[in-house]
């Protein structure tokens, strides 16, 4: 079985069709093999609720991802990786901000949370530094 993935837009954006290529490259370059996960767009509010539920911090955010298989070690047919919640309007807004393209920070937010369910992290700098060149580096393969 192939990695399978769904794009759900609870949001109403209908400007994500490259975000395809995005994570079908994300996909092969880090030979991710059967796996499944979802990518879930939302709103501001939904973000907040979400972010003070299971973090406890009160306030929204641009993309949280829950990773469904924690333990490395446990082998099944296929890879539950999990969800990846991004809000768009901080996404919109964060673009502007970047005086970058909307194209651009979707699919960064959407690698970065991709990096997160297969366990990469920014916790320290040197976890950093590997989670944010891996981003840069399959951004700049697909000239994003």
């Amino acid at each position: 079985m192939n990695t399978e993935y769904d794009i759900i837009d609870n949001y109403g954006y209908s400007n994500y069709e490259y975000l395809y290529k995005v994570i079908d490259y994300t996909i092969k370059k880090l030979n991710i093999c059967n796996s499944v996960f979802c990518v879930i767009f939302i709103d501001d509010e939904e973000m907040h609720k979400i972010n003070l539920s299971y973090r406890g911090i009160d306030r929204t955010t641009d993309v949280l991802s829950f990773a469904l298989n924690d333990n490395k070690h446990i082998e099944t047919e296929v890879n539950s990786l999990g969800d990846i919640f991004i809000s768009i309007p901080k996404m919109i807004s964060q673009a502007k901000d970047y005086n970058h393209s909307e194209k651009r920070e979707l699919s960064f937010l959407t690698v970065h949370g991709l990096l997160h369910l297969l366990g990469y992290d920014h916790m320290n700098k040197s976890d950093e530094e590997i989670m944010f060149n891996l981003q840069k580096e399959i951004l700049d393969e697909l000239g994003i």
